[in-house]
């Protein structure tokens, strides 16, 4: 119910200026007059609750996964941008000049000042920007806290030329009613950021480094011990966001599976893979070097599930989450059958095989060595059915983690056997 009871929020949110527009605006103009103004009061509407979606707020993403909040977020920036881009082509004929900002007819709608239409000429050409931006941020060579503070920068100075735009240039913008809702929504958008990147800092706990280890040619294994509090509360599956060797305030943060379980004591671990910046210079990391953890996240957890079995289902760094998931079963000697799968490209790239050995796991390789005994390939339909037998599809809990295109072929087969798609958990960060 959360899922839908959030979507009714939100569309009440944004449909707001709408609503108050046609209570208090006065009589209607012509269609495509009152389109162009409807679509951009929706895409300031929506540009402003955006600051909210990404806000990584738990109560927020809670029972929904932090992935399916993100991926809304995404979704709806270009929903607004189309609409942005849009509305001012829609005033066709209509007539311009006039007294400013709102002429006393009630009628004009295109102004040939250019003082009261700068805010949204600006963000016309920032807006198509920020959203390119963020689609295309893995094909573009810069940093990820590089690519952060441009998006954050870039949507403050958005909402500002919006917020201009619309008081100035608007014309149900001056009636008080809507005055009061478009300060009250950006007031909650700059302190949603306020909030993230202020207030939470400071409140921030700290952590030390205990321990960091070469798992595999290019993983690794960091564990971080609390240091002067009592450390984390999360259930076995869910994420963090790791700074290391940075202040509470940095921006080089990076969201990473924890792979401990909650009931093993107050130490936090996750393996990592090399793959950036951050990850690439682990071995320099000391025992010691200070860190912050902005957790827990993720909605990947079997705490309160009653299925007879479960399936894990792990393709490289996938594996993270799943052990901590099978470490705290074992710690509360939960009956339940667990079996797992972990997919790999070469036998070197395996994390804890002979803790893994010890369960009803198979290995997959992609990339096997003469006289491999185990599985070859991908983790596909074939692999699946010889692993699940067909009651254990229908009535065990899935729980997927690794590339997305072998989460989405898994999960297709999986459904496609049977299994409801309310008992396979998965959590995807890789969007386009």
């Amino acid at each position: 119910m959360k899922p839908l009871l959030l979507l009714l929020l939100y569309s009440v949110v944004v449909t707001l200026p709408l609503v108050l527009s046609w209570t208090f605006g006065g009589p209607p103009r012509a269609f495509w007059a009152e389109l162009g103004t409807g679509l951009g009061m929706l895409a300031f509407s929506m540009i402003l609750v955006e600051f909210v979606l990404s806000g990584r707020f738990r109560r927020l993403s809670s029972g929904i996964g932090m992935d399916m909040t993100m991926r809304f977020h995404q979704v709806m920036a270009r929903a607004a941008l189309l609409f942005a881009l849009l509305h001012p082509f829609l005033y066709g004929g209509a007539p311009s000049g006039g007294v400013r900002p709102w002429d006393t007819t009630r009628v004009l709608v295109v102004s040939t000042d250019f003082t009261s239409m700068v805010g949204g000429v600006v963000a016309f050409v920032l807006l198509p920007a920020l959203v390119a931006l963020g689609v295309y941020r893995t094909q573009l060579d810069y940093k990820y806290e590089t690519w952060r503070l441009m998006h954050g920068i870039g949507a403050v100075l958005i909402a500002g030329a919006l917020l201009h735009h619309a008081l100035s240039a608007g014309r149900y913008s001056a009636e008080p009613e809507l005055v009061w809702m478009w300060a009250a929504m950006t007031g909650i958008a700059v302190g949603s950021l306020i909030w993230v990147y202020v207030i939470e800092p400071a409140r921030a706990k700290l952590w030390r480094v205990k321990e960091i280890k070469r798992l595999t040619p290019r993983q690794w294994g960091v564990t971080v011990t609390p240091d002067g509090h009592q450390g984390l509360s999360f259930r076995a599956g869910q994420f963090a966001w790791l700074n290391i060797g940075h202040s509470a305030y940095s921006l080089h943060e990076n969201p990473f599976s924890i792979s401990s379980a909650p009931g093993a004591g107050p130490d936090v671990s996750f393996v990592i893979k090399e793959l950036g910046d951050f990850t690439g210079s682990l071995g320099q990391v000391r025992p010691g070097s200070r860190a912050y953890l902005d957790a827990p996240y993720g909605s990947l957890s079997v705490e309160g599930r009653d299925e007879p079995g479960i399936g894990l289902i792990a393709g490289g760094v996938g594996i993270a989450p799943m052990l901590s998931i099978l470490r705290q079963l074992r710690l509360t000697g939960d009956p339940r059958v667990v079996r797992i799968i972990y997919g790999n490209r070469i036998e070197e790239q395996i994390v804890f095989p002979e803790e893994l050995a010890e369960e009803d796991s198979v290995f997959v390789l992609s990339e096997p060595y003469e006289g491999w005994s185990g599985e070859t390939g991908m983790i596909d339909s074939g692999l699946l059915d010889r692993v699940f037998a067909p009651e254990e599809i229908r009535s065990w809990l899935f729980v997927l983690c690794g590339p997305p295109a072998m989460m989405d072929a898994v999960e297709d087969h999986l459904i496609a056997r049977g299994a409801p798609s309310g008992r396979i958990l998965s959590e995807r960060f890789d969007y386009d």
